[in-house]
């Protein structure tokens, strides 16, 4: 019986990592359903990148308030969670506070953790504050429907409770410490938790019960954090860092060739250099552009599943801004969900089946993607960059070679460029006649 607790607790931390785990599995499964691009060049440069970009957080301090309420909230919930270490193996080990052995290295560690969930505490009451109360317009934006709202919230009542947690568990420790209680060692700094001892009860049974309970909700709430991530925004917790690494390290502005594009030219100039230019082989020519998540690279997929949905995209877009339907951080989301959609579709069939959907039409509109105007401004603004142009992008050169469904207007410029070698209604010949005027 004596056991009992530490059995217990090792089943929840297999159960909770193993559900993790699995989760983590389908999003990776989901990602490589993406074609292949190389981005695994410039290693230096790409560690460079996420080491300031995700570890640094050097794009969100470009809004102070919350770059800094971030990166607070950041550092807390990772310093904060190396005590999370002693208490896995506190709950394996039947011991309390294991490391309490390093002397002051462990109360100045306990002390900084005390005033980080502290700042962590005030920080998150801010978020939530400039969520319900300031009501900042990109928080309520059209696609924050229920459930990214509701999202967005839960987070901030997980961080509140948990922080709380921590500081009430260290709270009753130091109590029964001066009493001199079994198996509460003295040990460690409480800057923080010594104003909240003064205010619970001074019995040992009760405080005891007070302790162990914040302790069990406390790694209990850590394992259903750690498995809501998998449903939330804030996978992005993770995602980050990769996302960063292998971001797209050209100018900004520089659009790729397709390769199926350019086997098309290839084919036409010289059948034989074409792959798949002998039909007897079964080949046939790649998809145009993008009309479905399976289109687009594995890249742009782990972008759809690290949108932050911040909404700082959105509201430095210019054709969000005149009213327009665009929202690059719905674009993110829509792909998400189809990703998802698909996912779940290969869960219940193990492959895909299909469903008659796809992204474009389904999920996006046409109207979405015309609307904007390839400035890069979304792409520039993502604190973690993400990069909702080039699915963008990839969606119109689709709708271009394979449904010649350009407007009216780039059809017309397309037609002068192909009849003129210009786009405007006139001979080459009389391209220079302004000057003469």
């Amino acid at each position: 019986m004596h056991y009992l607790p530490n059995i217990f607790f090792a089943v929840l931390l297999i159960i909770g990592i193993g559900f993790f785990v699995k989760n983590i599995k389908k999003i990776a499964r989901n990602i490589h359903l993406g074609k292949n691009e190389n981005r695994f060049d410039q290693k230096p440069e790409r560690w460079k990148t996420m080491l300031l970009v995700a570890m640094g957080q050097s794009k969100m301090v470009t809004r102070p308030v919350a770059g800094i309420l971030h990166f607070i909230v950041y550092a807390g919930f990772i310093i904060i969670n190396i005590e999370v270490i002693e208490i896995i193996l506190d709950g394996l080990l039947g011991t309390h506070r294991l490391f309490a052995f390093a002397g002051s290295l462990y109360n100045f560690l306990i002390g900084s953790f005390e005033i980080l969930a502290f700042l962590v505490l005030i920080s998150v009451i801010i978020f939530w504050s400039r969520r319900m109360i300031l009501r900042i317009p990109r928080f309520w934006s059209a696609e924050m429907t229920q459930w990214p709202k509701n999202d967005a919230l839960n987070i901030l009542y997980f961080e509140m409770v948990l922080m709380s947690l921590f500081l009430i568990m260290n709270a009753a420790d130091q109590n029964l410490q001066k009493m001199g209680m079994d198996h509460y060692v003295q040990a460690g700094s409480f800057p923080i938790s010594q104003f909240l001892a003064t205010l619970l009860p001074q019995n040992a049974t009760t405080l005891i019960i007070l302790e162990r309970s914040a302790w069990w909700i406390h790694i209990f709430g850590i394992l259903v954090f750690l498995n809501y991530l998998y449903y939330s925004k804030h996978l992005h917790i993770l995602l980050a860092f990769p996302n960063t690494f292998y971001a797209n390290l050209n100018p900004k502005g520089q659009l790729n060739n397709l390769d199926s594009v350019t086997n098309e030219v290839r084919l036409m100039m010289d059948p034989n250099a074409n792959p798949y230019a002998t039909p007897a082989e079964g080949n046939v020519p790649e998809k145009f552009g993008v009309s479905d998540v399976t289109d687009l690279t594995w890249i742009q997929l782990m972008n759809a599943y690290t949108c932050t949905e911040c909404g700082r995209c959105t509201s430095m877009c210019p054709a969000n801004q005149t009213g327009k339907m665009l929202s690059p951080r719905a674009i993110m989301m829509k792909t998400r969900d189809r990703l998802e959609e698909v996912g779940r579709n290969i869960d219940t069939n193990g492959s895909f089946v299909d469903d008659s959907k796809q992204l474009l039409h389904d999920y996006i509109t046409p109207e979405e993607l015309w609307a904007c105007t390839s400035c890069n401004a979304c792409v520039e603004a993502c604190p973690v960059l993400i990069d909702p142009l080039s699915i963008i992008i990839d969606m119109r050169r689709y709708l271009v070679m394979e449904q010649s469904a350009a407007p009216a207007e780039l059809n017309a410029m397309m037609t002068n460029i192909e009849n003129n070698g210009a786009p405007w209604q006139y001979s080459q010949m009389d391209r220079l006649n302004w000057k003469d005027e």
